[in-house]
């Protein structure tokens, strides 16, 4: 009977338990690729964008508000798609309120520093040294959650960001001694942790605003940040550059464009796809791992060559960003696993 294909109830229990298993080993698989892929191709998007000598395109403003326009059509587009299809996906109902706007507006100028500062060190150094002239974010996370939140930082954590410190230093020396160093694009990269670490904690003070919708909030942001480029594109002279730009009218052109707008609206979305899937530690490593990456294939497609102490700054900025993850995620299970002091009266009380 078994020869002949009888069922064994035994065999069909562990294959049910492994089938539950193995999708969500491939959905997880799935969701991190899908991130992989969308992160870096956004990176070397932008740098070709803003950077290409077969461009000579010198309005990175322009660019970053391409970019914060698409994303706000493509929020009020699926949110349209949304109230005529009900039940066929889930996106919130957008109107433009003009007194929620003007409360998320500190919020939107920390926002457009944010990825105006990111476009504009991309600009100016290369795909490979871009994550460690922004690896400053941890470092000013530790730092502004002590002035703004008077939150205290474990020793352990303080170490990490010490060598973040160091690799970003190291960085910087062997950039330069290899004569490729851009201050501009280095300052810039340190501004640019900066606001993403005020973006942090301001995000979490105004998503009550917006009702606790992060999609709500991602297009009062970007609504915000489209007004407020305009005077900054006119100040700036990009308008006029624009004007005199050989590609104005090239197809190509506006379809990188566009696709980098995709990209950008796109990120958001995958990023909170795979906190959903995984956690916020897996999320951490997962984009440090994307990091070394990204620097890797920077290096084969630009065909650059770098020293040994250039790598190693590399992996100080990339191992310290991973131990500091991970000693805050230790630190959080421990402070769960902790009764609290009313718990410890009460079982004092019974005894």
């Amino acid at each position: 009977m078994a020869l002949m294909g009888a069922s064994d109830p035994s065999g069909e229990a562990e294959a049910s338990e492994k089938n539950p298993f193995l999708l969500r080993a491939l959905q997880i698989t799935l969701v991190v690729s899908l991130y992989w892929v969308i992160s870096i191709s956004m990176v070397f998007l932008n740098k070709y964008l803003l950077d290409s000598p077969s461009l000579l395109l010198d309005t990175p403003i322009f660019v970053t508000f391409y970019q914060c326009l698409v994303t706000t059509l493509l929020c009020k587009g699926l949110s349209m798609l949304a109230a005529c299809c009900p039940g066929t996906m889930d996106f919130p109902t957008l109107r433009l309120d003009l007194k929620v706007a003007r409360s998320i507006l500190p919020l939107s100028v920390v926002f457009i520093g944010m990825i105006t500062f990111n476009n504009l060190c991309l600009k100016y150094v290369g795909v490979a040294f871009y994550n460690v002239g922004r690896s400053l974010t941890t470092v000013f996370n530790v730092l502004l959650s002590y002035l703004l939140l008077k939150q205290t930082t474990s020793f352990y954590a303080l170490l990490t960001c010490s060598i973040i410190i160091g690799g970003f230093w190291l960085g910087v020396d062997q950039e330069e001694a290899e004569g490729t160093l851009s201050w501009t694009g280095t300052l810039f990269g340190v501004l640019a942790s900066l606001c993403v670490s005020l973006n942090a904690i301001y995000t979490k003070k105004v998503l009550p605003a917006v009702d606790g919708s992060i999609w709500r909030l991602t297009f009062y942001n970007n609504v915000n940040a489209c007004v407020l480029f305009l005077p900054l594109l006119l100040l700036l002279g990009e308008l006029q550059a624009l004007r005199h730009f050989a590609h104005l009218g090239s197809g190509h052109f506006w379809g990188m464009m566009t696709l980098g707008g995709l990209f950008g609206f796109a990120i958001g979305y995958v990023t909170g796809l795979q906190i959903k899937f995984t956690s916020p530690l897996t999320h951490n490593v997962s984009g440090t791992a994307k990091s070394c990456a990204q620097t890797v294939l920077a290096i084969l497609y630009y065909e650059e060559t770098k020293s040994f102490l250039w790598w190693t700054s590399n992996m100080m900025v990339l191992g310290g960003s991973s131990a500091y993850t991970w000693v805050r995620g230790w630190e959080m299970k421990k402070v769960q696993e902790e009764p609290s002091p009313k718990e410890d009266e009460k079982s004092s009380l019974s005894v």
